[in-house]
């Protein structure tokens, strides 16, 4: 592998190791639902302490995945593209598959 097709792999794999966590999952789809967010709010819906939303938002900013906006003391997050939810879409296509291909082994 060449060293470009390897630093595509490399910004690939940022994004996907961004999303490989429950609470940025969460966060992720509670965006794309409802639209921007402020980390006190995101807090209260993840139901750990700000530091720690704090970390996820971090990372999942660093990886492009969404942005943010400070408003006089609080800061808004939104989803920076929306394609992101199509990976969802994917991954749950993906866990039907498995759950299908499970149920047919305790039929057989």
């Amino acid at each position: 592998m060449d060293a470009k097709t390897q630093a595509k792999y490399e910004a690939r794999a940022k994004i996907i190791k961004a999303m490989a966590h429950p609470a940025r999952l969460f966060i992720v789809d509670e965006l794309s639902k409802n639209g921007e967010r402020c980390v006190c709010k995101l807090t209260e819906m993840v139901g750990t302490d700000m530091s720690t939303v704090s970390r996820h938002l971090a990372v999942l900013k660093n990886a492009g995945i969404i942005e943010d906006e400070k408003r006089g003391a609080q800061v808004y997050y939104r989803l920076r593209v929306r394609c992101v939810l199509d990976f969802f879409e994917c991954v749950e296509s993906v866990m039907k598959c498995n759950a299908s291909d499970q149920q047919k082994l305790l039929v057989s």
